[in-house]
Formats: C-alpha cells, structure tokens, sequence
C-alpha cells in the first residue's frame, strides 16, 4: 500500500491512495502528517486508517506528476522541525568505492585498513540488531532540515562552492515522533541522497561538509511491509540519451546493518525523540555513478525507480 500528497491548482493539498495510475482521495485529512496525528489520536493502524477514509473520488496521477503538483510524500508544516539525516556503509555492495576514495598511504603497513573499511567490516560482524539487542553503531550524518530538500520533479540545487553534485540512490525512512516520543514509523520513500564525492575525497574529516547538500525523496510512501530484496535502478539522463545506467540492491538482505539497527542508533538520542517532529532518514547507498568515473553537468537527470515503491523519483541537477 502506497500513499502520494500533492497540491491542487488552488494549492489545496490532499492525500491519495496509489492504485495503479489514479489517486483515491482521503477524507477528512489533507495532509500526511495530519493522517499521522489522526493514527495517534484515534491508535488505529496506519493501513487500517487510510482504508477507512479512503473515498469515491479519484485523480489521474501522471499529469500531478507531469505539472509538478505532487509533493515530498511526508513534511512537517514547519520545515525547522524536519531533520533529514542518512547512514553510510551499510550496504554490501558500498565498501568498495569508499575505500577506494579514503584509502591511506600504506608506507609502515601494507595491510593496514582505510577507517571506512573498519567501519564496514564492523558492521559486517556485528551490524545487526537480533532479539531486541542492537548492534555495532553505523556511520551517522547530518543533512539539514525541511528546507533542504526537494520532490520528484523538482530542481537538486548544487551551490557555487560545490566540487561535485552526485546522485546516491537509497531507501529513505520516514518518521513522525508520536505524543509521548516514541518514534512511528510512517513508511518508505526512494530517496536521492545527493552528496559532494570530490569534496569528500579530499579528507574523510570533510565528510560533514560534503553532506550539507539538497536531497529529494518520493514521490510515494510505502506504508505497507518493506521487501527484504529489493532491485532499483539509478539513472543519469543528458539530453535525450541515457548517460549512465546501473542497478542496485537494497532492502535488508542487501545490508551489512539491518534497518533496525539503524533506526535504534539514530533515534537512541534524546533530541531525536521530540513529539511531532519529522525524520527522513537515508539508509545508505550500493552505487553511484561518481565511483564509475562520471562528471555530471548542469541540466542532467536523475531517475531512481524501484518498483515495489511505485514512481520513479526525478529530479534535474542545477549548478549554481
């Protein structure tokens, strides 16, 4: 079960409940983050509620899509109380190009390990959280707020200062804090991480730097059970020709820390925690085309599909 929110010409905004290519509409709430403040007031289950006010009316989706009408897929209302944060090295297939851009010289000691090998290779023996007790704790980052980030349809910002403006596509979590600072999770959005790779290359320690950069997610929530094994597609569009193309797994069979892992150190912080704020949180990524040699340039594309999440996520690179 997938939801999408978008906006009316009047900039009305509504909630539909994807089904194939129309949108029934949601009574009584205009907004996701609404839906959630009702699962909190009303202690149904999320699913149980969308179908209980799902109504008669429905909406073609492609021309929301086509107008740029649908919105980021969860928000708070004040975008200073969203905090938008991701995760490193968590995949299976990751390790290998950060490594390659963090490697140290080997003078002393031939075998000595880059630290985001170390990092890797803990999460691999112990990134898993099993029978409620968590494991290792992952590379954690900051992105920035609500006004970082943008929907499907809409330009990634890349500022002046920037080296590189690079896709990273991943699984976003989304999360509302409930009442009593419990954090619910609302569901699933493809995401794209979007990172400065040159910038970081230059020293790990400007790992936090190269973060501070625009990100999108959605354009829908998946608010039903998330697949173990899930294959997406990254894409980069110049022109009319597709300039690079690669497939990526994720989902918890693809992850050296398992998403439980990776929610229990994130939200273990008591900042974290604060009743109705909004969390999008990236899961970390298995490709990029940075690591393949590619130098994007203003007006690319990015498109990121993974099909047990509905619509591609598109968006166009501006360098500023």
């Amino acid at each position: 079960m997938r939801i999408v929110q978008f906006k009316n010409k009047d900039s009305s905004t509504h909630v539909g409940l994807v089904e194939d290519e129309n949108l029934r509409l949601l009574n009584e709430v205009k907004s996701t983050y609404a839906l959630t403040q009702m699962v909190f007031k009303t202690g149904k289950n999320l699913k149980e509620l969308v179908e209980m006010l799902a109504g008669d009316e429905t909406v073609s989706y492609q021309p929301l899509l086509e107008n740029k009408q649908v919105l980021l897929p969860l928000e708070h209302p004040d975008p200073y109380r969203s905090w938008i944060t991701g995760t490193g090295l968590t995949h299976l297939g990751s390790a290998a190009s950060r490594d390659e851009m963090h490697q140290k010289l080997k003078i002393s000691d031939p075998n000595e390990l880059s630290d985001s090998m170390k990092m890797f290779q803990m999460g691999l023996k112990k990134g898993k959280m099993l029978n409620g007790e968590p494991g290792v704790q992952p590379e954690w980052f900051y992105k920035g707020n609500g006004l970082s980030v943008v929907p499907t349809g809409h330009d990634l910002v890349s500022p002046s200062f920037a080296l590189d403006a690079g896709e990273e596509p991943e699984l976003a979590g989304l999360y509302v804090i409930d009442p009593g600072g419990v954090p619910f999770r609302v569901g699933f959005a493809i995401g794209n991480e979007f990172s400065d790779h040159k910038m970081e290359k230059i020293n790990y320690l400007y790992l936090a730097h190269s973060k501070l950069r625009a990100s999108a997610y959605g354009p829908e929530i998946l608010i039903s059970e998330l697949p173990d094994h899930l294959v997406g597609l990254s894409r980069i569009i110049r022109g009319d020709k597709a300039l690079w193309e690669k497939e990526f797994l994720t989902g918890n069979a693809h992850m050296s820390h398992n998403i439980a892992n990776l929610e229990h150190h994130h939200f273990k912080y008591e900042m974290f925690r604060q009743p109705g704020d909004v969390h999008v949180h990236y899961f970390g990524t298995s490709v990029a085309s940075f690591a393949d040699g590619i130098q994007v340039q203003n007006g690319d594309r990015f498109e990121i599909s993974i099909p047990e999440l509905g619509k591609p996520l598109i968006n166009t690179l501006k360098q500023l």
